[in-house]
């Protein structure tokens, strides 16, 4: 007896179709694609997984010294800056390491890309659970220091941590996904990324608190950033008050952009 033979066509799924069944089908690929990267980040490396929470405790020490006082002169409020800076900058470093990560990922996986077909979500995703990794390490290290500094995180943590995580993810992957997509085809992308999430950086509160500029044009602007919210929802983990109404603006931004990259991809 002959057995049958069996076609297998691949198709292009639909424009507005994101894709997540596939990425579910395939999650072993996906934390395969996470623990390769992972490797290869941390190998030889002298300090190894300590550069996680190194760099954001480095750049708060340096922002604390230099900006520190004239901010709390400034805003006049008592703020506490140390706690301020270094809730700031883990959580951006979750966002810019996974950005850049997206943002290069398609090109950096091109031969893959070639040889064989599987849902291409799996790449940007995958590069988001590396920075994710770091995340988790400087977390762990992050609240004890947090309470040593009298910043210690509050009941509705529970609430706001992983909100604020979910939102930085969806910046990360929507703007990532679809600097990743155009990357493809304008490869001056790469050079353009950097430059990005440098100005990003600066038009987000991570060191200076929004009252540092009364002027409505400015905290208008500052609130359309997609890291805004995420920025605000992580400190209010820690004490810090918040106006959740302000928060629609960053949230609105961060949907619009992973709106975009199921067109692209």
């Amino acid at each position: 007896m002959f057995n049958p033979i069996v076609e297998y066509e691949i198709k292009p799924r639909h424009p507005l179709n994101p894709g997540f069944s596939e990425l579910w089908q395939n999650r072993e690929l996906l934390y395969m694609f996470a623990l390769r990267d992972i490797k290869v980040k941390y190998k030889q490396t002298y300090l190894g997984i300590a550069w996680a929470l190194l760099q954001p405790g480095l750049m708060t020490l340096l922002f604390t010294l230099g900006l520190g006082r004239i901010i709390n002169v400034s805003t006049c409020n008592g703020l506490n800056y140390p706690a301020f800076a270094l809730s700031g900058f883990v959580l951006w470093n979750l966002f810019a390491t996974g950005l850049s990560n997206a943002g290069n990922s398609m090109v950096s996986n091109a031969a893959i890309i070639k040889k064989i077909y599987f849902p291409r979500l799996v790449i940007p995703v995958s590069s988001f659970l590396v920075a994710f990794v770091d995340f988790t390490i400087a977390l762990c290290i992050m609240l004890p220091v947090m309470l040593f500094l009298n910043a210690g995180p509050v009941l509705a943590a529970w609430f706001y941590m992983p909100l604020s995580i979910l939102l930085c993810f969806l910046a990360a992957f929507g703007l990532g996904t679809f600097l990743s997509a155009a990357n493809i085809k304008y490869r001056d992308v790469r050079y353009v990324l950097p430059f990005i999430t440098q100005a990003l950086f600066f038009a987000s509160p991570v060191i200076y608190p929004l009252n540092l500029n009364p002027k409505a044009w400015y905290t208008i602007l500052i609130r359309c950033n997609p890291m805004y919210a995420p920025l605000e929802l992580f400190r209010a983990a820690f004490g810090y008050n918040i106006n959740t109404m302000h928060l629609w603006p960053s949230i609105a931004c961060s949907l619009f952009f992973c709106g975009l990259w199921p067109v692209l991809l």
